[in-house]
């Protein structure tokens, strides 16, 4: 192993796509499946109770994929920077290049792309993960770039982070809170929380305590975005390469998560409004008024056997014993 401009060579690291990942598309399948799996029976469901069960179990769906696939997404917040910085710690080599920064609730994303990507008879494209799971110990793996020699800028942003976060570490938890409190089974034996509660409420049925639970998910789900943007504004001093700053916004999944956190809100006060002031709408959209109709109509229904009744309503005739005389 030699040396280049008095430092080590850089050893190569698995490098992770930044915005969607393996379990990103295993969750976005199974809920693919059970969607296709209710299409295939929809049919047997009659008149009009058949509309209000795609919708239902539609929108069920889309809020259940939304909630588990952030998770795993790395596009919470991101934001990219071009500036000529330096490429390797102890050494004046400067090179240009795109430096992009994509945080998600499992960790933070750190990428650099050389501009032209051959400098310094080298290839600069990086793509690094520092993971802050409940598995995983983020100073472990700033440690472990320290020794694998990372270039400069990429332990520079992975460095902030790791100060603001020992400054936020409380709210931190309250990041892993969502995904303990808005209905994940994201290893076997997990608890189920209000997202699969308020399903198991409606088919039940208990319309309003279903009502009650579609408003936890959305407050969960809002308060996961509060605590985000408490550890987001934690940071000590802005990121700063020479005279240029990586300006940083909120992504995809934070907007996404905002939408359906609001979208719980509304369904969960419209059922609770309904149940108090329109019952009656309530439960034919969830298909329960027309079933008990149909039942009193089936009871009120009596069928007659007319040849049973003429036997019944005539009198016994008297047997009569005929005697014959020797």
């Amino acid at each position: 192993m030699t040396l280049f401009n008095g430092v080590y060579p850089f050893y190569l690291q698995q490098r992770k796509h930044f915005v969607f990942d393996v379990s990103t598309i295993i969750v976005i399948i199974v809920f693919l499946t059970f969607a296709a799996t209710f299409l295939l029976i929809i049919p047997g469901i009659r008149g009009r109770a058949r509309l209000y069960w795609i919708f239902r179990v539609l929108l069920s769906l889309v809020v259940g994929v939304v909630i588990v696939a952030v998770q795993f997404t790395g596009d919470w917040e991101s934001g990219w920077v071009t500036a000529n910085t330096s490429y390797k710690s102890f050494s004046s080599v400067m090179v240009k290049a795109d430096i992009g920064l994509h945080v998600g609730l499992a960790g933070v994303n750190v990428t650099l792309l050389g501009d032209p990507v051959n400098q310094v008879n080298e290839t600069i494209d990086y793509n690094e993960h520092f993971a802050w799971s409940f598995d995983a110990d983020y100073d472990h793996s700033y440690s472990e770039g320290l020794e694998k020699g990372l270039p400069s800028p990429i332990l520079y942003v992975a460095g902030e982070y790791r100060i603001s976060g020992h400054y936020a570490s409380a709210t931190l938890w309250l990041w892993h809170l969502h995904i303990l409190s808005t209905g994940l089974l994201l290893f076997p034996g997990w608890p189920s929380a209000p997202w699969l509660i308020s399903n198991m409420l409606f088919s039940m049925p208990v319309l309003i305590y279903g009502g009650y639970m579609v408003l936890t998910t959305g407050a969960f789900m809002i308060f996961s975005l509060l605590s985000f943007s408490t550890v987001r504004n934690s940071l000590i001093c802005p990121i700063q390469f020479g005279t240029a700053s990586l300006l940083i916004d909120y992504g995809g999944s934070f907007w996404l998560t905002l939408v359906i956190g609001l979208l719980c809100f509304v369904a969960g006060i419209a059922i609770v409004v309904l149940h108090y002031f329109n019952p009656d709408l309530l439960k034919t959209f969830f298909d329960l008024h027309e079933v008990r109709t149909e039942d009193c109509q089936e009871m009120t229904e009596v069928y007659i056997n007319p040849q049973f009744m003429s036997n019944t309503q005539s009198p016994p005739q008297p047997s009569r014993i005929i005697s014959s005389g020797m």
